[in-house]
């Protein structure tokens, strides 16, 4: 019986992308290069008259916490410390990062920096930023001809 096989057209974006794998294969693990992130993952939602961002800050104290707003930027700032009984040389396993971090993130809209506020709960960081007047969708009412 004979087997037929296709080959598949040459693809210059396929090809790269198996040189980038390679790449990244011969430095290392490919999940422990992905997984180490010293700034927390963030959300950011759009509703009707506000944006919402959410981030997830275990092990940070509302006290190491500092947020500025200038124009369109919101910049967290914060500090996760370790736990000072526990010496360097005890861990066996340290996938969590301590330190001071700061992240920028640039609004997609002007918001109203009067109004801005935050809330801080269970580890979990809520920022309300209502968007500017301007900013906002505004209804135009269409007036019939006499």
């Amino acid at each position: 019986m004979a087997f037929i096989t296709w080959k598949r057209s040459w693809d210059p974006f396929r090809e790269f992308q198996h040189e980038v794998d390679r790449l990244f294969d011969s430095i290392g693990p490919r999940h422990a290069w992905r997984a180490i992130r010293q700034y927390p993952a963030i959300n950011l939602f759009e509703l009707e008259d506000e944006f919402l961002l959410t981030a997830d800050l275990p092990g940070v104290g509302k006290d190491d916490l500092e947020l500025t707003l200038t124009d369109q930027t919101l910049t967290l700032k914060a500090t996760r410390t370790a736990r000072a009984d526990v010496p360097p040389e005890s861990y066996r396993r340290k996938e969590r990062q301590f330190g001071t971090w700061s992240r920028s993130i640039v609004l997609p809209e002007r918001v109203n920096s009067g109004e801005v506020s935050a809330e801080f709960s269970a580890g979990v960081l809520r920022i309300h930023l209502p968007k500017a007047a301007e900013a906002r969708p505004r209804r135009i009412p269409v007036a019939a001809e006499a």
